[in-house]
């Protein structure tokens, strides 16, 4: 992603292991237990401070039956307009069928102000991508916090202090939920998995929306 009027400042994304294995071992009162799993490395990089043009994304991954997910929602910095960027990747079986962001449209569901934070946060994010006959509807509905930390958390005071007089409040949110993923054919549903997962909304800039959920206290 290329940002500035000379297109300089640069933020680069790569899911290097979108779905790999992993073995490890863990030991419980002397025991040595081996254990194996599904595993997923990113990396990103960059000549510039996120802040300085992100205001927020929500990014998530998962595998639901023969699917595997990875979905991101970009906003922006304000300096660039609130732009919004989406990215995209659905496969079943290992085999990309999804990664058109043109194709992709994003929502926000059950949206509230986190009491921690002050950020916006939405307790449903639904990607839905269409592709001629098939539809594809990836959506993450949050069951619990793991994470609702200003950025600024395990700063020392006087860089806590820095970051208060220049109007820093970013904050990091993961959350736990339900990943389900739907197969529309010519509008009738003919596939839908669900399966746990864990998601979450980095926020470098302020607030933008601030409509509390009724339902949650």
């Amino acid at each position: 992603m290329l940002f500035g009027a000379n297109r300089d400042l640069e933020f680069d994304w790569l899911p290097a292991v979108p779905q790999g294995s992993v073995r490890g071992s863990y030991t419980i009162d002397g025991v040595r237990h081996e254990t194996t799993g599904v595993g997923y490395h990113d990396h990103n990089w960059g000549n510039v401070g996120l802040p300085k043009i992100v205001n927020d994304w929500y990014w998530g991954r998962g595998q639901a039956g023969p699917y595997t997910a990875i979905a991101s929602f970009i906003t922006s910095a304000e300096k660039y307009g609130f732009a919004e960027i989406p990215i995209f990747m659905l496969a079943r079986d290992g085999r990309i069928i999804g990664d058109d962001p043109e194709k992709m449209t994003f929502e926000r569901h059950g949206v509230y102000t986190d009491a921690k934070t002050g950020k916006p946060v939405a307790s449903i994010v639904q990607y839905t991508y269409v592709d001629d006959d098939d539809t594809y509807v990836v959506t993450f509905d949050r069951e619990r916090d793991l994470v609702c930390n200003p950025l600024t958390k395990d700063l020392p005071w006087l860089k806590r202090t820095a970051a208060r007089l220049m109007r820093f409040d970013g904050a990091y949110l993961r959350f736990a939920g339900v990943l389900t993923i739907e197969h529309h054919k010519n509008g009738r549903l003919v596939e839908e998995f669900a399966e746990d997962a864990i998601w979450e909304l980095m926020y470098f800039g302020h607030a933008r929306i601030t409509s509390p959920d009724p339902s949650r206290p």
